[in-house]
């Protein structure tokens, strides 16, 4: 397309607001003139050179006032106009949907824009494939006998078209809604959101998405496939594969593990005091063979516990019930309580771990238990995936309304489809599933954990270079406020809509 388009504006606006700037001068002039002519104000007086000049001044401001009031829609439309043309645009894509487009009818104008770019797409690939065109009846029939689920949204989100394996309930009132449950950091709605802001197409998937909570009946999965057009009729088409008999297994075994660990958590408390209080007591008489081997056991049995913490927790995050309580605390104290045994496991498998938080980081809104939790599955990772004899480094800074806390290591690494799949409930890559042991679910409880702190998590890896995990915290004061009002409890500051990006080897949860 001809640069003229781009800078079409910036030319057009110069010269009007130029002619604006000259025409105002003319009026003041000739108002002076006026004065001088009728012998009002002589023309040696300082008041003609305040009365021209505050006409002026006046008469400048009010006009480019208007001037931008009036010139908005033209500009909105030579950004819709450039944006369906595939020009990378220079002006911030129009909201179709805003409140004062609709009240004037504007938003007519820009449906007609994107409506008339989507079905010359349309006409075009009909020419070029010369497909026949088939009735709507048998259209309907087939996509009804189809396997996967089809849904289509308007521009207001509200549902158009579903055949009938497409998971949708139907109210009283016969309102159709997409009965799925998306992760809130990651959903339908806000990715629609951002598509409307900054795009014309645009497609995304998500997987393993289920229908209704563990405990309730017809539980399905679906991975699912968005397609965003712009402007289209059906702006935002929705294809549906359940996966059901592919993910069932993994949740019913949670189902069952989450039960057993929950009978578990009892005995293995109970171990742990057991091995606190023999070593106390026999502290002064193990030799130091038998004080290497105790330390194991310690070791055995935090990671035990810890483990069984993690199925719990994400049991109940699928539940949607993770609620934690949220107090001032420092990310010194939060570290505290895993300390010793951060520094049992990087010693007992030969890693040198280097603990660095500065003592003047502004304190956080934070559950200490569940985030120490987090920060002991990402070190426990660092000492996994290092190398023998390897450094662990573990800093904090301000960034922002945040507190970042880092734990990076520099052993292996990971590949790039690797890092975008991290915190996917169960996943675990075919390199790590032969050589470290695990379950699969400490970095997707980690993410929960996180989000119910208003926090997000990320990390950037390289293959062979070793790997960063970053967690923001909100720090307490930009929070306080809404914890105070709710008393302490996360849900007016859970982190909700801020999804996801990946950018080559980073991945943002």
């Amino acid at each position: 397309m001809p640069k003229q388009a781009t800078h079409f504006w910036t030319i057009f606006v110069n010269r009007t607001l130029a002619l604006v700037l000259v025409s105002q001068i003319v009026i003041a002039i000739g108002v002076g003139v006026a004065l001088v002519s009728l012998e009002i104000i002589t023309i040696d007086s300082k008041m003609l050179w305040y009365v021209v000049g505050g006409l002026f001044l006046v008469n400048s401001i009010a006009s480019s006032l208007i001037f931008v009031y009036v010139i908005r829609p033209t500009r909105d439309l030579l950004a819709a106009i450039i944006h369906v043309s595939g020009e990378q645009p220079a002006l911030k894509l129009p909201d179709l949907n805003a409140k004062k487009y609709e009240r004037t009818g504007f938003s007519d104008a820009l449906q007609t824009i994107y409506g008339l770019a989507s079905k010359k797409d349309a006409a075009s690939d009909i020419a070029t494939t010369n497909s026949p065109v088939v009735a709507a009846s048998a259209i309907t029939d087939a996509l009804d006998n189809a396997i996967c689920g089809f849904v289509t949204l308007d521009h207001k989100r509200a549902i158009t078209y579903a055949n009938k394996p497409a998971p949708v309930r139907i109210d009283t009132s016969g309102m159709q809604t997409l009965e799925l449950l998306f992760n809130d950091s990651d959903s339908l709605n806000s990715w629609l959101n951002a598509c409307e802001e900054h795009s014309v197409h645009a497609e995304h998937t998500w997987t393993r998405i289920p229908n209704r909570l563990p405990d309730q009946e017809d539980r399905r999965f679906f991975d699912v496939i968005a397609s965003y057009q712009k402007g289209a009729t059906a702006e935002t088409v929705l294809t549906l594969i359940d996966r059901t008999s592919l993910y069932i297994v993994d949740e019913e075994n949670l189902d069952f593990i989450a039960f057993a660990a929950h009978e578990l958590r009892g005995p293995i408390t109970v171990i742990r005091g057991y091995l606190d209080v023999l070593g106390d007591e026999l502290e002064p008489v193990f030799q130091d063979d038998q004080q290497e081997l105790f330390r194991r056991l310690v070791v055995s049995s935090n990671r035990l516990s810890g483990y069984i913490n993690n199925i719990l927790n994400t049991s109940r995050y699928d539940r949607r019930h993770l609620k934690v309580h949220l107090v001032e605390d420092s990310v010194a104290g939060v570290y505290d309580m895993i300390s010793d045994d951060m520094k049992l496991r990087a010693s007992s498998q030969n890693r040198l771990l280097s603990v660095e938080l500065p003592t003047n980081l502004p304190t956080i809104a934070v559950d200490r238990t569940s985030m120490s939790e987090v920060f002991g599955n990402l070190i426990d990772n660092a000492i996994k995936y290092s190398n023998e004899g390897g450094v662990i480094n573990v800093t904090a800074a301000v960034n922002g309304d945040s507190v970042d806390i880092m734990v990076v290591d520099h052993g292996i690494g990971m590949p790039e489809s690797v890092v975008s799949n991290l915190f996917q409930k169960f996943y675990r890559s075919h390199r790590s599933r032969e050589t470290v042991a695990g379950t699969g679910i400490g970095l997707y409880i980690s993410k929960a954990i996180v989000e119910s702190h208003g926090g997000t998590i990320s990390v950037r890896s390289q293959d062979g270079l070793g790997s960063t995990f970053i967690v923001s915290l909100p720090i307490y004061a930009t929070v306080a406020d809404k914890l105070k009002a709710g008393d302490g409890n996360n849900e007016g500051i859970m982190n909700e809509g801020k999804g996801w990006i990946k950018n080559h080897s980073m991945y943002r949860g």
